[in-house]
């Protein structure tokens, strides 16, 4: 069943109710249908669900005209900005969210609300390195070319790079919020959502329209991500990250972890090593993602699925020095004094050099003089 304007407010009342939780809202709408029944149910009936209790029954008995009114603000303001609003009983609801223990009553979604049944979280640190942002964009790239939707946060950093990959690799991304549909947040991504959703993706909350980023929902956001994922992919943890909150869900939630590595020497990958060597599976690719699917869950692939670490584009021909410079860069940012030592070629030559491979879109630098290999997706 899908929700229509009419049958929405009902709902919106009902979780106005201060103390009625997702845990007893789910509770409620298994017992008696919808919030309808339940705002019209007796009170020996509505005390027989668990966690209802005399003063909750009180409350739910005052949710009358004020309630309603501010539910009808609500409802119109969301008919206005194009949301839909999908309850736990439409048959838009992702399936896999009505699975944990949790789920909220309905989610605000502006953008296709076609079945949310392949999803892939990506999800990583706010402060991310190159590194961290190359290979996100990549993964997430590949894994939208096989038909798999990807599940960010809209955060700055890793969340960005996934969704902005999964759209530069023409497939479907999500992002959710953890904050209202009228207030995105961090402001600088309200393009990336209008991109988003003009590249046939959805940007969702479980949180009213205008409800701000408040610090607590973002753990509470975590949860959505990686229950309506099949698996969760952690990208450059630090020990203390609300990442390993994301990837704890996900394993109590029943659901695949997968991490990415790092350098040994980076902390912004110390979480994720932490999470391979708990049982997380380490990934260089797409496919040992893919592996670990059920492959019935796939869409429809835009792209072969090759089962190695892509290769980068073929490179200019280039001297003995630029080769040897080339062999010493990664995707972590090294000195040029660096360099220059390690490739015990002139500094004004390695300088030279460095400037060739720039211009060629082989290298990039970053302040300081640090240079890395640049990004570059196929």
């Amino acid at each position: 069943m899908t929700s229509s304007p009419d049958t929405i407010l009902p709902w919106l009342r009902l979780r106005s109710v201060s103390g009625i939780g997702n845990l007893i809202f789910r509770r409620l709408v298994v017992r008696f249908g919808d919030p309808s029944a339940v705002l019209a149910a007796g009170t020996e009936d509505l005390l027989a669900v668990e966690g209802m209790s005399p003063r909750l029954v009180a409350r739910l008995r005052q949710c009358t005209q004020p309630s309603e009114r501010a539910s009808q603000r609500e409802l119109d303001q969301a008919l206005r900005m194009g949301c839909q609003i999908v309850t736990q009983t439409d048959a838009r609801y992702p399936e896999l969210l009505l699975q944990i223990a949790d789920p909220p009553p309905f989610l605000y979604v502006v953008g296709d609300t076609a079945p949310f049944t392949a999803c892939v979280a990506m999800v990583g640190s706010r402060h991310a390195t190159s590194y961290g942002l190359t290979t996100t964009r990549r993964l997430s790239a590949d894994i939208a070319r096989q038909g798999i939707t990807v599940v960010s946060g809209l955060a700055r950093g890793i969340d960005t790079a996934a969704h902005e990959g999964a759209l530069q690799g023409g497939g479907r991304t999500v992002a959710v919020l953890g904050s209202g549909l009228s207030r995105i947040y961090p402001q600088e991504n309200r393009d990336l959502c209008r991109r988003i959703v003009d590249g046939g993706g959805a940007v969702m909350s479980e949180f009213p329209l205008e409800a701000g980023p408040d610090p607590h929902h973002f753990p509470q956001r975590n949860r959505i991500i990686s229950g309506m994922s099949l698996g969760t992919v952690v990208v450059e943890a630090t020990q203390r990250s609300g990442s390993l909150i994301t990837a704890r869900l996900a394993l109590e939630q029943n659901r695949e972890v997968f991490a990415i590595p790092g350098s040994v020497n980076s902390f912004k990958s110390m979480g994720t090593h932490a999470l391979i060597k708990e049982g997380a599976k380490l990934v260089t690719h797409v496919g040992d993602i893919l592996e670990e699917l059920p492959p019935l869950a796939m869409g429809p692939a835009t792209a072969p699925l090759a089962n190695e670490t892509p290769r980068p584009p073929a490179a200019p021909e280039l001297s003995e020095e630029a080769q040897a410079v080339m062999a010493l860069l990664s995707p972590y940012p090294i000195h040029v004094d660096e360099l220059t030592r390690q490739a015990a070629i002139d500094s004004g030559r390695v300088a030279g050099i460095l400037l060739e491979l720039e211009l060629e879109g082989l290298v990039q630098q970053e302040p300081g003089k640090l240079f890395r290999l640049a990004e570059r997706l196929p």
